[in-house]
């Protein structure tokens, strides 16, 4: 799950696999003080993290990005609005709290790593129709607590 994050992003095997074990240092360094709650959205923040970050490291050592995709990528790791993230986090922060660890699995395969409907529903072992069904109530949610801003 690690590795696919970070390869997903990072589109670079052997990158993808130093990220990976990145994270894995830092949780064996850092386990007394993580909230190990949920570990598996544990993991997908900390790989995201961890692959921003070197997506920031390389934009600065190189125009390494072509497609508008990866380009996207590097604007939203290089984002200085401070005020928009905290908005932004606060919300996501909010709504991943009012659901089921699944439903936040199936967020970030589905928006971020942009995978169809049928292979989200293989990945987390539920239905298509089950899938659709927390995606509609997390944009439900999520319409509600923005709207409370």
């Amino acid at each position: 799950m690690v590795f696919r994050r970070c390869n997903r992003l990072l589109k670079n095997e052997a990158l993808a696999v130093d990220a990976m074990q990145d994270v894995f240092v830092t949780v064996l360094t850092k386990k007394s003080t993580l909230d190990l709650s949920q570990p598996s959205s544990l993991l997908y923040r900390m790989a995201t993290n961890v692959s921003l970050n070197i997506i920031r490291s390389r934009k600065r050592e190189l125009n390494y990005w072509s497609s508008e995709e990866d380009a996207l990528l590097v604007k939203i790791a290089s984002l200085e609005d401070v005020e928009s993230q905290i908005h932004a986090v606060g919300i996501l922060n909010r709504l991943f709290k009012l659901s089921p660890e699944s439903s936040q699995t199936i967020a970030v395969l589905f928006f971020v790593d942009g995978l169809p409907i049928e292979e989200v529903a293989a990945t987390v072992n539920m239905s298509v129709s089950g899938v659709r069904k927390r995606l509609k109530k997390l944009r439900n949610v999520l319409q509600e607590l923005d709207g409370i801003k």
